[in-house]
């Protein structure tokens, strides 16, 4: 456990222990701070139905009721998730017996369908969230309020604990019950693809006739083992994207004003707390701002799932697009009793370089820049970059930390694209550097720096994604140092990133280096045509993982330096004196056209774990990993000049080199135009069919 969250778990179990002691204030700030929350999960559970504010104000009130006899202050956040649930188990069963709902509307839809089935007919949904949507209502309820937990885990509001104290059961349990989910809901999405081919498998026509459309759980049965079975209808696995990728699109739900009285006369209900008019104003004022975050979190749709627009590009590359959407802090979440926030104040600092860092950071008044922002966030809050070009001439530094709970967004505003060239930001100065927990920074372009761009030092739970970092003199991204812990880099580009006066020795695209720290992920990501390497773990003494990432020409001199001498390998494992020992863990990357190695350890002797990567056409080895005692299953490595470095303690299993000669051949393409093009407008990796074998080895290059 980090020490943010001992911290914030101290500050919880300390306001339970007032609030058991009449404090009327500490049971406030725990009914406010834990309401988006609460909203969130039984919202998505319901899918809107009308009886979710209902349902909220029975939680509640059974947490308000319940705290006197809360044992263990400790695992107050866990308590109310599982009191949550149950009441969602409870209601489900209601209407499963034929009882009328709290709210009789004809038009409200089934309590028990899929948590995100209304927006399908609000937004327009493309690619595969759209199919994940679908094929949620043909999970049975338990695994529906599975996944919608899930949700949370994934989306960092839940941790594994939470999430199966909420079930009631062990860790362990919950581990299995999750995997069985995962499967179904595999099984669910290839039922939507197969249904949706045209023309459809003769077979799944037979076993489909007489199918009304709805999902129900015969027909999911039928269909189920056709498509387990079939060979043509189960092919359409192949193509799917990992679900928590696709989860990380679908928004907050946000929290709607009513609850926030509703809450608000829970709370004074309450029998710890004696009614008060200004309490109720407090209670408004606090959560108003909590309210606002969610809205801004969702693109101000109730549950929102969507893909945003591809915002402007430079020419040849991809501007990152934003997964959440800010709304206009001109229109925040009001209520009969508090005016609309305007200000930072309320959760949305607004950044413009038309600002003026003495406005108040409103959109109509937004700060100039992005050291002020930083300077006055606060946890909760989110940051909104307005389009255009920022040109700072000193150094960004970001200290302020987020919570488990109330993490801190840096985003671009809406669908514009906010561009920082740090190119008069002096030369031994980092552009952005960052010390700083439980942030999300995504959507931005970063250039130009003499240094290194992005810097995050011991940073702990943070996530980067949709960047695009270029042209920058030592590095893109680099985390680094002791205590760099569970943090995320997801679908991002780092490229061209040199220093020509260091003869391609300095300028990479990626970096998680001279530390330690578990939980590191680097997924979807690709680093190209940067002077030195593409992605670095030199020094880093922790395992990382690394999949779905491509490198590729690294280490080509295009600055026609004298005497050039580039590393350029696609991935350095190891490095440093004496080099790291990590067991990093590499499955689905591709390096192809950099000028030295393909993966290299370099040095690194930990147990390397290697699955299903591919190296094509590197200057040197495909794999050189001869010091490391690493297993490889599933690779390949095709036109390097070798294939895989000589070491008496390598594990090989079903690679191109185990099985006899392979050529090229084996690729469907070996084009790389559409792999290195812009991303479509999700963010994720461009669809390709390059460096594809369809025959369960190397790299999927689909993102799944």
């Amino acid at each position: 456990m980090t020490e943010t969250t001992v911290n914030l778990t101290s500050r919880t179990a300390a306001l339970v222990v007032a609030a058991k002691s009449g404090d009327r204030d500490a049971l406030h700030e725990l009914t406010a701070s834990h309401l988006p929350l609460l909203y969130n999960v039984i919202g998505r559970a319901l899918n809107g139905h009308a009886d979710v504010d209902d349902l909220v104000q029975e939680t509640m009130e059974r947490v308000v009721r319940g705290i006197r006899g809360l044992r263990e202050p400790e695992r107050f956040r866990s308590w109310v998730v599982a009191i949550a649930y149950r009441e969602i188990q409870l209601h489900l069963r209601k209407a499963a017996r034929g009882a009328p709902p709290r709210s009789a509307l004809p038009d409200v839809p089934d309590p028990a369908a899929d948590f995100a089935e209304r927006t399908v007919t609000e937004l327009v949904l493309t690619g595969q969230r759209r199919e994940l949507v679908e094929a949620t209502r043909w999970l049975d309820d338990g695994d529906r309020h599975l996944l919608a937990l899930w949700w949370h885990e994934a989306a960092g509001d839940l941790t594994r604990t939470e999430l199966a104290t909420a079930l009631g059961i062990g860790q362990p349990h919950a581990a299995v019950r999750l995997q069985r989910m995962k499967a179904q809901l595999e099984v669910a999405r290839t039922i939507v693809r197969s249904l949706r081919e045209t023309p459809r498998c003769a077979g799944l026509e037979t076993v489909a006739h007489g199918w009304d459309g709805v999902a129900r759980p015969l027909w999911r049965k039928r269909l189920a083992r056709h498509v387990r079975d079939c060979a043509a209808c189960g092919g359409h696995r192949s193509g799917l994207i990992a679900p928590e990728r696709l989860l990380l699109g679908i928004g907050l739900v946000a929290l709607p004003a009513a609850a926030l009285a509703a809450a608000a006369r829970v709370a004074l209900k309450s029998p710890l707390l004696a009614p008060s008019t200004s309490l109720l104003q407090a209670f408004q004022h606090k959560t108003a701002a909590v309210a606002t975050v969610a809205v801004v979190a969702g693109g101000g749709f109730a549950f929102a799932v969507h893909e945003t627009p591809d915002p402007p590009s430079s020419p040849g590359q991809a501007a990152p697009a934003a997964p959440f959407a800010p709304a206009s802090p001109a229109a925040p979440v009001t209520s009969t009793t508090t005016p609309p926030v305007q200000s930072a104040v309320a959760g949305t600092i607004v950044v413009s370089p038309s600002g003026a860092d003495t406005g108040d950071g409103s959109v109509d008044r937004p700060f100039a820049t992005l050291s002020k922002a930083a300077a006055v966030v606060r946890p909760g809050q989110t940051i909104a970059l307005r389009g255009g070009t920022y040109r700072p001439v000193d150094p960004v530094t970001i200290t302020t930390s987020g919570t488990a709970e109330q993490r801190i967004t840096l985003t671009n505003y809406r669908d514009e694209l906010p561009v920082i060239d740090a190119s008069r930001i002096p030369a031994d100065k980092w552009a952005v550097t960052q010390q700083a927990d439980h942030w999300t920074v995504q959507g931005l372009e970063i250039k130009g720096s003499r240094s290194h761009a992005y810097v995050c030092l011991a940073c702990k739970h943070n996530v980067f994604r949709r960047l695009s970092v270029h042209d920058n003199v030592e590095s893109g991204l680099t985390l680094r140092d002791d205590g760099t812990v569970d943090n995320q880099v997801l679908d991002s580009d780092f490229y061209r990133n040199r220093n020509p006066a260091d003869r391609g020795q300095t300028g990479i695209g990626l970096g998680i280096k001279f530390g330690t720290g578990d939980g590191n992920v680097v997924r979807g990501c690709r680093a190209f045509d940067n002077a030195d390497d593409g992605f670095d773990l030199g020094d880093f003494h922790s395992p990382v993982t690394l999949e779905y990432n491509w490198a590729y020409g690294n280490g080509v001199n295009r600055w026609s330096v004298r005497d050039w001498q580039s590393n350029g390998n696609g991935f350095t494992l190891g490095g440093g004196s004496p080099p790291a020992a990590a067991a990093h863990k590499l499955r689905h990357n591709a390096a192809w056209d950099n000028i030295h190695h393909g993966f290299a350890d370099s040095g690194n002797n930990a147990a390397l774990q290697f699955t299903n990567n591919t190296a094509y056409r590197n200057g040197a080895t495909g794999f050189a990993v001869a010091t490391a005692p690493a297993t490889l299953r599933s690779s390949v490595a095709i036109d390097n000049p070798t294939a895989v470095s000589a070491n008496t303690a390598l594990q090989t299993s079903r690679n191109t080199w185990d099985e006899g000669t392979w050529t090229r051949s084996m690729f469907r393409s070996t084009d790389p135009a559409a792999a290195q093009g812009p991303r479509p407008a999700s963010g994720t990796l461009p669809a390709t069919t390059f460096l594809t074998t369809g025959n369960g080895m190397g790299a999927s290059m689909n993102g799944n």
